[in-house]
């Protein structure tokens, strides 16, 4: 089943159909794919995510995400990286004083995509790809809020910051009531942000 997945991720204008309609097989209740369905029950703050669960969500993105995986230089690994980019969530969300909270799912979602995709395949490198996207794909939040767990230079040395620019998009995106001038416009600050700190030179026109 992961080569008819990976042939979807790439080939459908929207890959979410063909997630939905296998949702329910009994292939996805078996490892690694079980790490899928555990997203189903996964439930995430309304307040950021009225869309409900994490599985509604990963779905989102990964449509927006097909709609711009031409413009990145890896589509395979980004298209991956949208999919499990919030496989981390049913390991730390937690209730906390009422609020639904994910802290960390980041750094454990990178871990959980490459035992992932570990299962299929050998390409370490691959896999180091979409792991990183995983792994620093909350720091466009985290650089507008100025946040503690900003560490602009690490990720720089670890992925392409374009990359993370795409996926951010197609994530912050990816909520029922997205609002897409807003967010395309944090992306771009996160971008401006980037280039001023790390003194590099980056354009991603149309952002």
């Amino acid at each position: 089943m992961f080569q008819e997945l990976e042939r979807h991720l790439l080939k459908d204008k929207k890959p979410s159909q063909y997630l939905g309609s296998i949702i329910d097989r009994p292939e996805m209740r078996e490892y690694p794919f079980s790490m899928l369905l555990k997203l189903r029950s996964t439930d995430q703050n309304p307040a950021y995510h009225p869309e409900g669960n994490v599985w509604n969500h990963t779905l989102l993105v990964v449509d927006r995400a097909a709609e711009i995986k031409g413009r990145s230089g890896e589509p395979r690994a980004f298209m991956w990286a949208a999919l499990l980019h919030d496989i981390g969530k049913p390991d730390t969300t937690r209730l906390r004083k009422g609020r639904i909270t994910s802290y960390d799912h980041d750094r454990v979602g990178a871990k959980l995509a490459a035992e992932f995709l570990g299962v299929f395949m050998d390409d370490k490198e691959f896999i180091g790809r979409v792991s990183n996207l995983v792994r620093w794909h909350m720091q466009i939040l985290f650089a507008m809020k100025d946040s503690r767990f900003r560490n602009l230079e690490e990720m720089s040395q670890s992925t392409d910051i374009g990359e993370i620019a795409l996926l951010g998009l197609c994530d912050r995106l990816g909520r029922s009531d997205a609002d897409e001038g807003r967010e395309r416009e944090n992306v771009r600050k996160f971008i401006e942000k980037c280039c001023s700190e790390l003194n590099i030179c980056l354009d991603l026109g149309g952002i």
